[in-house]
């Protein structure tokens, strides 16, 4: 199993200088990959591959300012996600999808993308961590590599891959590292239930008595505080306006929310394997925040609170240390009596009745 380290790059403005340069090279060639595939699409109906895009793209000027490794990767998953698209249709012509998939969009003008080194391209020296930039590059700006430190938790020999991640007006160096094989929960009869809510987050009851409970009102104030920061900035200005405060705000509730996510999850796992756990019973509804009516203030906290992400962060966690994790259906409780034995409706129906106030 491989995991993922994300860093916050510090770096003086000669290396910003570089990653900045460097992702929006990678910006414009996704683009150039954009358009060939799609042009292949629409006036030929055929699909190219990823190494037939490498070979179309390779005396690209944007392609030749990136190390080679870069660019081939960059272009390998451009032509992966037409790849996905072409699956997508064909489940959409089957009837198993609602809506028809479109085909990939061009990213950005002027923005930036994900760069991605694999590690055999990657060399650690006393510096810090080698990053070799193109020929060209060289050509013209005279620098062959920049440097990054190394993250100190982190065996080098354990990394395969490094990410160069723009975000927000920040960077952040991804490390896929191999993690080691950790000790299965033994299978039992013991079972946890979480219940996802708003003034608590997570309600988490097992079988054997214990139970705990997750605060949400935090994650509330900031995702409230935040909202009503942009619709402030926001006011008077024309639709999809954006600046670098909107950008900075934006990024720091992201690590906020993300930070709360990773804990709960950990603390969720950690305390299964205390207690000998063997099941993770998670509720929760597929597409239940959309179009979602619940109010101003509840849409603001709600819709914005990343459970699924949670959700998503605990499946992975379990997977890894070999504990059953189930997801169910939250059907509609209240609207169905146990003792009276009325079967549970399901989310998204809408159940008959046949007075006031009962269910049929």
């Amino acid at each position: 199993m491989y995991g993922v380290q994300e860093v916050l790059i510090h770096t003086d403005s000669e290396i910003r200088a570089v990653l900045e340069f460097v992702c929006e090279e990678a910006n414009k060639l996704a683009n150039c990959g954009i358009y060939y595939c799609r042009q292949m699409l629409f006036k030929a109906g055929r699909y190219i591959g990823k190494y037939d895009l490498d070979s179309q793209l390779k005396n690209n000027p944007h392609f030749r300012a990136m190390r080679s490794c870069c660019a081939q990767q960059l272009l390998h998953d451009v032509a992966e996600s037409f790849s996905s698209y072409k699956g997508l249709l064909g489940l959409w012509n089957k009837g198993q999808l609602p809506n028809k998939p479109r085909p990939p969009k061009y990213r950005k003008k002027g923005g930036m993308a994900v760069v991605t080194y694999t590690a055999r391209y990657v060399k650690l020296t006393e510096k810090g961590l080698r990053f070799s930039l193109g020929d060209q590059v060289k050509a013209w700006f005279g620098i062959d590599s920049f440097y990054l430190p190394m993250p100190s938790n982190l065996r080098f020999e354990d990394i395969k891959e490094f990410r160069i991640v723009p975000r927000n007006l920040s960077f952040y160096l991804e490390c896929v590292y191999k993690q080691p094989d950790q000790e299965k929960v033994k299978p039992n009869n013991t079972v946890l239930g979480i219940d996802h809510g708003l003034g608590n987050w997570l309600t988490c009851v097992s079988n054997t008595g214990k139970s705990f409970i997750f605060d949400g009102k935090k994650a509330k104030s900031q995702n409230q505080w935040h909202n009503k920061r942009v619709a402030q900035i926001k006011t008077g200005k024309p639709p999809g306006y954006w600046d670098d405060e909107l950008a900075k705000i934006t990024e720091r509730r992201n690590r906020q929310m993300r930070d709360a996510t990773n804990k709960a999850a950990r603390f969720i796992i950690n305390w299964c394997l205390g207690n000998d756990i063997y099941t993770v019973v998670f509720g929760g509804n597929q597409r239940q925040k959309d179009s979602i009516e619940l109010g101003k203030k509840v849409n603001q906290e709600f819709v914005s609170i990343p459970t699924a992400k949670l959700k998503n962060r605990i499946c992975q966690l379990c997977e890894k240390y070999g504990i059953k994790f189930v997801e169910t259906e939250e059907s509609y409780t209240s609207k169905a009596s146990f003792l009276d034995g009325d079967s549970l409706p399901k989310f998204g129906e809408k159940p008959g009745s046949s007075l006031l106030g009962m269910v049929q």
